[in-house]
């Protein structure tokens, strides 16, 4: 297997290196890619490499491309690489919802990969749209989700480098000294009402992410609402969430379901005090930490309610879920 990774040297590339040689995961020819980082050396598996320009890139050495460098190089490249005979695994949000594009979380849809007849184009989902539906997958298939609304709490780490390094100075700053720049208003001891930009609904394209990935990917009869904020917390995405299901269940039940989900691990025990929090689960972390859960009967409803907290760069949010992709890509000799 051949590979080449566009953006190996950004935020989320060198955790997708870092998967990689976790899982012992190696190639027989592997170039990392990137515009801006041209003739830079990075290391991946004890070994050295340069990292090389994609525009000029010869995508016919390689059989499979993992595209980490946001929707400016997809655009550019994926159908290019496809037409040079790769897979190619973008994680930007532009192809995510074309008809002909799987957009897969491997443990929910990834059936849809063995139907790849030939070199295709495969969207990574969306950080916080993973995250959520790997913990809703099985009580969908219990229970029947039928309305849900999410309110996310979303890291500096999601927008990329440069926000970080946004939120540590600002943090060390007066109010009349902070300058924002990422973000349209401070995030240092802030929340943002807004992530990414405002749509002609008054959704922001985040929001909206939320029910076009949900929909595609678990279920198009589900009603979504969401509302997403940016707080100042450096790494890891958490979500209050809140859906009615149809059929009658309780809270023992949906942790017994959730305990047994591959990749999901519960962390619920309030007469501890023992929930999920960023800080404390999301470190270079692959599960989703789930909590908080709550079953209420509501005018004759069913509705749950519980707090999602997962590593939005490294985890399923990117990397890992893209690295899983290609693993099953691997299991179906696709490549």
């Amino acid at each position: 297997m051949k590979l080449a990774l566009v953006g190996a040297s950004g935020v989320v590339g060198r955790k997708i290196l870092q998967i990689l040689e976790k899982k012992k995961i190696t190639f027989e020819e592997f170039y990392p890619l990137g515009s801006t980082t041209v003739g830079e050396i990075i290391t991946f598996h004890d070994i050295e490499y340069t990292i090389q320009d994609p525009s000029s890139f010869d995508a016919s050495s390689t059989d499979v491309a993992i595209l980490a460098a946001g929707s400016t190089a997809a655009k550019t490249y994926a159908h290019q690489y496809v037409n040079a005979g790769n897979y190619v695994i973008d994680l930007s949000s532009e192809y995510r919802y074309e008809d002909d594009v799987p957009l897969v979380i491997p443990e929910i849809n990834g059936a849809e990969l063995a139907e790849l007849n030939e070199p295709s184009l495969i969207s990574n989902p969306n950080c916080s749209t993973s995250q959520l539906l790997m913990v809703l997958d099985s009580i969908h298939q219990a229970f029947n989700i039928d309305i849900l609304n999410i309110a996310t709490y979303q890291a500096v780490s999601g927008t990329g480098k440069k926000a970080v390094q946004e939120l540590q100075t600002q943090s060390n700053q007066t109010d009349s000294e902070i300058n924002p720049e990422i973000y349209p208003k401070p995030i240092a001891f802030n929340v943002i009402p807004q992530c990414d930009v405002f749509l002609e609904n008054d959704f922001t394209k985040e929001e909206m992410k939320l029910v076009w990935e949900t929909n595609k990917i678990l279920d198009p009869s589900i009603s979504v609402q969401a509302t997403c904020a940016r707080v100042p917390v450096f790494n890891g995405h958490s979500e209050a969430v809140f859906f009615r299901v149809e059929q009658k269940t309780s809270k023992e039940e949906i942790i017994e379901l959730l305990s047994q989900y591959k990749g999901v691990t519960v962390v619920d025990n309030p007469a501890n005090l023992e929930y999920p929090t960023p800080r404390e689960f999301a470190n270079d972390t692959e599960d989703v930490y789930v909590g908080r859960i709550r079953v209420q009967e509501i005018k004759d409803e069913t509705w749950v309610s519980m707090w999602i907290v997962a590593d939005n760069v490294y985890g399923k949010g990117a990397a890992l879920n893209a690295v899983q992709i290609l693993e099953a890509l691997v299991k179906l000799n696709k490549v």
